[in-house]
């Protein structure tokens, strides 16, 4: 099931059912294509056609961020709850390693991949990286020819937002790949070379404050997410309470 926000699909589903949902249709030989969506990108979304398109092009859209779950309450929508990229990339992982389906790291600096390949390695014994290669390599038919040789179903591309995207789009049927997941910054965090938010944080969705107070820089793009919730109550009420798109 689907959620319509400013003209983007988020799904509802909870995070359990949306693994089942994607390995359901790995075994039937159908592509996935994973985007987190957030705040963020839907307040972008909306002025915006072409990042609206490419997140309309993901088979799966999952609710990265509380305010995309605040938004859905608000407007009585159905998501269950936040499923952040990190936290579907690791389950993916794990689930992987269950079910000996190969995965591939691409992207983020010299190093970071395999780092990140090896902690997840030692977290899931059974897990089979079949590669890796960094987001400085920039000839794509060698990229392609690399990710397809190591065999691997399940891709994980950490190139940064919008450009990881663009890249999936443009190649998902030239790479035997079954699974696609945009990660950002994911690799970092799994190399170690960034921390995540401690779990208190995580678990009441609080981790965009972890991060404003480690970078209080980043005030501007927190505002985002005040401005969001008064953009669905403003869309709410012209619309007199009724779901809008």
């Amino acid at each position: 099931m689907k959620e319509r926000m400013f003209g983007v699909d988020v799904n509802t589903e909870s995070s359990e059912s949306t693994m089942r949902h994607i390995f359901s249709q790995l075994d039937a030989g159908k592509k996935s294509f994973i985007v987190a969506i957030n705040p963020e990108k839907l307040m972008k979304s909306r002025r915006d056609d072409e990042l609206r398109d490419i997140l309309n092009a993901a088979t799966v859209g999952i609710p990265d961020g509380i305010g995309v779950v605040l938004a859905s309450r608000l407007r009585g929508g159905n998501i269950k709850g936040r499923i952040t990229g990190i936290d579907m990339m690791e389950s993916l992982c794990s689930e992987a390693g269950m079910r000996d389906v190969p995965v591939f790291l691409y992207g983020a600096k010299p190093g970071v991949a395999n780092k990140a390949a090896e902690n997840l390695q030692e977290k899931y014994p059974s897990l089979r990286v079949a590669g890796t290669l960094d987001g400085y390599e920039k000839d794509e038919q060698k990229i392609i020819q690399t990710i397809n040789d190591s065999g691997a179903k399940i891709l994980f591309v950490a190139l940064g937002s919008p450009t990881q995207e663009h890249f999936i789009i443009r190649n998902m049927d030239k790479l035997n790949v079954m699974v696609f997941q945009g990660v950002g910054g994911s690799f970092d965090v799994f190399s170690g070379n960034i921390d995540r938010a401690p779990e208190a944080f995580r678990k009441f969705g609080l981790e965009w404050l972890y991060r404003l107070l480690k970078e209080p820089s980043r005030w501007k793009r927190q505002l985002e997410l005040p401005k969001f919730l008064i953009a669905v109550l403003t869309e709410r009420r012209d619309s007199g309470g009724t779901p809008y798109e």
